[in-house]
């Protein structure tokens, strides 16, 4: 059983600043084969959203396949510290400019040249208003970016020749290198453009795997991805593929693992959390991952606008006994939230003024209610809503019948049957309820946990959150080239979230994991997703 805690940030801030000034090419080697390199590794994952176009992938299932399969400027290795992977190097003088430069002889798995246009036109194609694009918010800081027209090419972004670009951003942001390698910024085939939609069936990529063929992606099945011979950079794989399995449960993926079926699983079901340890032992991990847990009960909903919904948020916060439910029904395994962060990242705190709503307070939970009650009389029912698929039945009951318990009203869970078909419900506001929601890194920084969430009109601003006085801390923190500095504006924002209730946390995650008796070398990073490049395999 391994237990370990990783301040990411720390790491990877320091990082970042290396890789502003040179190559910075990674020290890490690949992990020695010591199994079979043709042995494909199987493991658990779900039904992607949308088409695996980069820029509209904002869920884990799509997330954990195109990190596979796309190789970004940068990439993250276990602990969150970048390095460069397509960049040969990223430079600024001022951390507004930044000029970037392709290393020579990479390839997408067509034989097309990775270029500074592959990158550029990627990119505006993301931000671009028109194409309505979940990530479109990862691009607003280049200048040239509008939530209010269409832009179909950003004015900050520039190609020299045919492996160096230039970035302008609208102010000074130091950790932009480090947003580098998050799946909106990878590069696009020049294929890619002749029929998009079709692309995104069958996308090719220049990352250590390939997708086996056309048709690899088996909806709602499977998806198998063999090795990319081409791909040059650190994470070569030291096997021969992988086979991702969208599995309608995790207790049916945890039954294979024990019936070795199943190579690596990174999600135990609740049922198994307190024996997993035991029954695996040194092929088990748990350790702490930047996930934060909340659901989001938005605006639009009858009664919770305004400061009705202000009350009625806070009541329904402080009615969650949160120790209960993490040692209850996760055994310990998840940490009650204090803020809407995590405490892997850098800067995170347990004292931000307001945090006081998360605690557990019956009494308050009843006297904010009546509140609320004075200004419009409750009528209906609560509910959360939430992917069957992905073992969170448990809680949200626990959760819900606090609510009903302590609130004295009808409250319950709102069950869809697969991941795919809860997050587009969501992001065609078509759910009428409140919905689970949940936050992986996308690169480690405080802001990462704020900015694409609550700021108005981000891709993942599921709830339509709109404060702007929180738009500007976000703003100002990111112009800081301090990293303290930026901490600091980071925290204020959060006592207005605290205020706002946007999302209600709940907890954060640790990743608890176990993998078969065939397979080794096998270790999570700090987003919580296994490194399946260093994965062996014994036949």
């Amino acid at each position: 059983m391994k237990i370990k805690r990783i301040g990411v940030a720390a790491i990877a801030l320091a990082a970042a600043g290396a890789l502003t000034l040179a190559g910075c090419s990674s020290s890490n080697e690949p992990t020695a084969p010591a199994g079979d390199s043709t042995a494909i590794i199987t493991t658990n994952g779900s039904e992607p959203q949308n088409p695996l176009i980069p820029t509209n992938t904002n869920e884990t299932g799509g997330g954990k396949i195109l990190d596979s399969i796309f190789a970004g400027l940068v990439y993250y290795d276990g602990e969150g510290a970048p390095h460069n992977d397509m960049a040969e190097s990223i430079e600024t003088d001022d951390a507004q400019t930044y000029t970037i430069t392709i290393k020579d002889g990479q390839t997408f798995t067509n034989g097309e040249d990775v270029t500074a246009e592959s990158f550029v036109k990627a990119w505006n194609y993301g931000a671009a208003l028109d194409n309505a694009q979940l990530s479109s918010y990862f691009f607003d800081s280049i200048e040239g970016f509008s939530y209010d027209e269409n832009v179909d090419e950003l004015s900050g972004l520039e190609v020299v020749d045919d492996k160096t670009f230039t970035v302008t951003l609208k102010q000074p942001e130091s950790d932009f290198p480090l947003r580098l390698g998050y799946s909106a910024f990878f590069p696009l085939p020049e294929a890619a453009w002749e029929d998009l939609d079709a692309f995104g069936e069958n996308p090719i990529g220049n990352g250590p795997y390939m997708l086996d063929g056309e048709g690899a992606w088996k909806h709602n099945e499977r998806i198998d991805l063999v090795v990319n011979e081409d791909y040059q950079g650190d994470r070569q794989a030291v096997n021969g593929g992988l086979s991702i399995i969208f599995y309608a449960t995790q207790d049916a993926a945890y039954a294979d693992l024990q019936g070795g079926n199943l190579d690596v699983l990174d999600a135990i079901p609740d049922s198994a959390l307190s024996t997993f340890q035991d029954e695996f032992g040194d092929r088990s991990v748990t350790q702490g991952a930047a996930i934060f847990q909340s659901f989001v009960v938005p605006d639009r909903l009858a009664h919770f606008g305004g400061e009705e919904g202000k009350l009625r948020r806070a009541a329904i916060s402080h009615a969650i006994n949160r120790e209960e439910v993490t040692d209850v029904i996760f055994s310990g395994t998840r940490t009650p939230a204090h803020d809407f962060t995590s405490p892997v990242i850098d800067g995170y705190s347990e004292d931000i003024p307001g945090s006081e709503v998360l605690e557990y307070d019956p009494e308050l939970a009843k006297e904010l209610w009546a509140e609320a009650d004075a200004i419009s009389p409750w009528e209906g029912s609560f509910q959360i809503g939430y992917n069957a698929d992905g073992g969170h039945q448990g809680w949200v009951d626990a959760v819900t019948n606090q609510i009903k318990n302590e609130l004295g009203i009808d409250a319950s869970g709102a069950p869809y049957p697969t991941f795919a078909e809860f997050r587009t419900a969501i992001t065609d506001r078509a759910i009428e309820t409140g919905f689970r929601t949940g936050w992986q890194a996308d690169y480690p920084s405080l802001s990462n946990f704020l900015g694409p969430i609550y700021v108005t009109g981000a891709g993942s601003n599921d709830g339509d959150y709109s404060n702007p006085e929180f738009d500007a801390l976000i703003n100002e923190g990111l112009s800081e080239t301090e990293v303290e500095a930026g901490i600091e504006k980071f925290q204020q924002a959060q006592e207005i979230l605290f205020e706002d209730l946007p999302a209600i946390p709940l907890w954060y995650s640790t990743v608890n994991g176990a993998w078969g008796e065939q397979v080794e070398n096998v270790q999570f990073g700090w987003n919580s997703v296994p490194l399946y490049y260093e994965v062996t395999k014994s036949e």
